[in-house]
């Protein structure tokens, strides 16, 4: 069973963020930025002050479209937040439900993809990549009017135990190699390697070290 209850993290002010300590830190020093589209529920004025600092500092912003309620019920702070975006991730279910919202008419998600990473930016210093995942179908990636296809790791029915956690995954083994500027097609792999890892075990738990290389 699931509890979902936020707790603590559904009473996060932009206030905190302010502070001059945690701005330095948590924003100041970083090149990358990432927050998941879950928190749109809960600050999208600490994501909003994130987002234009990245455009002012020619930094690289990232949100995941998280859930298809996101899509649905935070749309106008979704819609403020993604000019910033250089990198949205996603998976087929939420693009879809993206594409309803927004009146699209297509159910493809390479299409959808590439909607997306044309959609308008704040900033022209980074070009917008649109990154979905789609089980154990390819992986999307839509950037410079184009789209490119990655297959996953394909892993037999009896090996796979509990698929929580498998998209954030994706999204960490992505970043790991991002942020080492590595290309795209590696991005990809690791990401597909970190979901590959946590589907095959209970939770979001890895085992003590990774075998990628």
């Amino acid at each position: 069973s699931l509890v979902a209850n936020l707790s603590a993290a559904n009473c996060y002010k932009s206030a905190h963020l302010k502070k001059p300590e945690n701005w330095a830190l948590a924003v100041e020093k970083a090149k990358y930025l990432y927050i998941a589209g879950f928190f749109l529920t809960v600050s999208p004025e600490s994501i909003q002050l994130v987002a234009e600092h990245a455009a002012a500092k020619n930094k690289v912003f990232m949100m995941n479209l998280s859930a298809p309620f996101i899509c649905e019920f935070f749309r106008d702070v979704q819609e403020k937040a993604l000019p910033y975006m250089d990198y949205v991730f996603g998976n087929e279910t939420e693009a879809r439900t993206f594409s309803k919202v927004h009146g699209w008419e297509t159910d493809n998600v390479e299409e959808i993809a590439l909607k997306i990473s044309q959609w308008p930016k704040a900033s022209g210093t980074h070009k917008r990549i649109t990154v979905i995942t789609q089980g154990a179908d390819p992986v999307v990636v839509a950037e410079d009017g184009k789209v490119k296809k990655f297959p996953v790791i394909l892993l037999p029915k009896e090996k796979l135990v509990d698929t929580n956690g498998a998209g954030d995954a994706f999204v960490g083994g992505f970043l790991s190699q991002l942020v080492q500027e590595k290309p795209i097609e590696e991005c990809v792999r690791a990401g597909c390697y970190a979901a590959n890892v946590i589907i095959q075990r209970s939770g979001c738990t890895y085992p003590e070290k990774p075998s990628f290389n």
